[in-house]
């Protein structure tokens, strides 16, 4: 149910809305985490670098749907914080059309291009046709994920972070039970993995709508007779477009650096692409506090409590600081056996231990980062958090590929740690700005 993060504790309050949304996080990378664990067991390392392959074209969608719903998680928080409880309504329908409808039409174009994408993408041969029919099927579940984020997104706006747990815990389970009957059991394969995480997703995205129908009456809205709100919608827009931008930027330009990896070969692509899966449950910890920061920064500004909202975010960093130190030790000591896990050769995961090692150490700073990122969008301050993200990206790449001569396949991981270098300095000099531009405003 819905949570009031205006009051009472703020460690205790931070904790308890962000364990249900790690947990949902952990459920949904389990996904990823069955079809590649039980991919690369049943049909080998040349199925699971299929899968890989395609890794960066799927996370395009995926994170700008994120990306753009965390903008409405941001204006529900505020809009709930105000007391303007007869907009959340507007706020869920108008953006269930919006992004129902736009990824309808990119599943529509994207299945007939993924082809001649993957071949832009300098996709090796021997593991084409595999990436490609894996892709096509993944494409007919985005329009699913569109419509679950943006429920998940309002509830976690009000408060409710229990509702995205369920709904993912349901469809996770499923999706096990799926990928045993079309991977083991049939033998469909990689295809058969793609099958059962769109089905799971069809199922996560029903659980979730029936729950908000039972359990809240003021977000309910007949299907047949709504419209969408463009009041709504351009106010929406102002919070989700900047972090969607920004979101499909970074993915975009992992596109490039999926080719940059690509290049290395088959090897270090099945490496490097099943370390990035355990990285990504690795730091769902510190991207979710981060995100529950924002969430509870923006419910107490909607208040008009300033005073709470700064001291979330003095709380909330040394919680995530705690938090990183004990990630990094985590992944120096089981890094590699957690890639051996995946079926992957022992030079495999040579290279995805070496990869682990050269980004934990800076864990620390991309949580730092997160803090103060969570703090300034609970601000409403998207558009520079977009641009931010950008900078570090821009950075990333130029890295990577300016000193591949010298560090060779690990510059993916030195680049990406030097990039969060980047992104905390730019978040701590705006951090300071409008700190200075808020003690200025109060002077007489």
């Amino acid at each position: 149910m819905k949570q009031d993060l205006t009051k009472g504790s703020i460690a205790k309050t931070l904790a308890l809305f962000t364990i249900p949304l790690i947990l949902s996080g952990l459920l949904q990378q389990l996904f990823n985490w069955v079809d590649a664990f039980i991919v690369g067991n049943v049909e080998g390392e040349s199925a699971l670098a299929g899968i890989g392959a395609t890794t960066s074209l799927y996370n395009l969608f995926v994170t700008v749907i994120v990306g753009f719903t965390s903008g409405i998680s941001v204006l529900t928080a505020q809009r709930y914080g105000m007391g303007e409880r007869e907009q959340l309504k507007d706020i869920l329908s108008s953006f269930v059309f919006l992004l129902g409808a736009a990824f309808l039409a990119i599943t529509a174009i994207g299945i007939p291009l993924t082809a001649p994408i993957l071949t832009l993408l300098d996709t090796p041969a021997d593991i084409f046709s595999i990436g490609k029919s894996y892709m096509q099927i993944m494409f007919l579940g985005i329009p699913c994920l569109a419509i679950y984020n943006v429920y998940a997104a309002v509830l976690r706006g009000l408060g409710d972070s229990r509702a995205p747990f369920l709904s993912v815990l349901v469809c996770s389970g499923l999706n096990v039970l799926l990928d045993i009957l079309f991977v083991v059991v049939l033998p469909y394969g990689a295809t058969g993995a793609a099958a059962a995480t769109v089905i799971s997703q069809a199922a996560m995205t029903l659980f979730v709508i029936g729950y908000t129908l039972r359990k809240y009456p003021l977000l309910r809205f007949p299907f047949r007779r709504s419209s969408p709100n463009g009041l709504i919608l351009s106010s929406g827009t102002m919070f989700s477009l900047p972090p969607a931008v920004q979101a499909g930027t970074t993915s975009l330009g992992n596109i490039f650096l999926q080719r940059f990896m690509n290049g290395f070969g088959e090897q270090t692509v099945a490496a490097i692409t099943t370390a990035y899966r355990v990285d990504c449950v690795i730091i769902l910890p510190i991207i979710n506090f981060g995100s529950g920061i924002a969430t509870i920064v923006a419910q107490n500004i909607g208040a008009g409590n300033e005073k709470r909202a700064q001291e979330t975010l003095k709380t909330g960093t040394i919680m995530i600081g705690i938090i990183a130190l004990c990630l990094t030790a985590i992944v120096l000591f089981a890094g590699g056996p957690l890639i051996a896990l995946f079926g992957l050769t022992a030079e495999s995961v040579a290279i995805g231990k070496a990869f682990f090692q050269s980004i934990a150490v800076c864990y620390i700073v991309y949580g730092l980062a997160m803090a103060v990122r969570g703090y300034l969008e609970g601000l409403g301050d998207m558009l520079f958090s977009g641009l931010a993200g950008i900078t570090a990206l821009a950075v990333r790449i130029g890295a990577s590929y300016g000193f591949a001569d010298r560090f060779g396949n690990l510059v993916i991981g030195y680049a990406e740690a030097f990039s969060w270098l980047v992104l905390l300095a730019i978040y701590l000099c705006r951090f300071c700005l409008k700190n200075k531009h808020r003690q200025s405003l109060k002077q007489p």
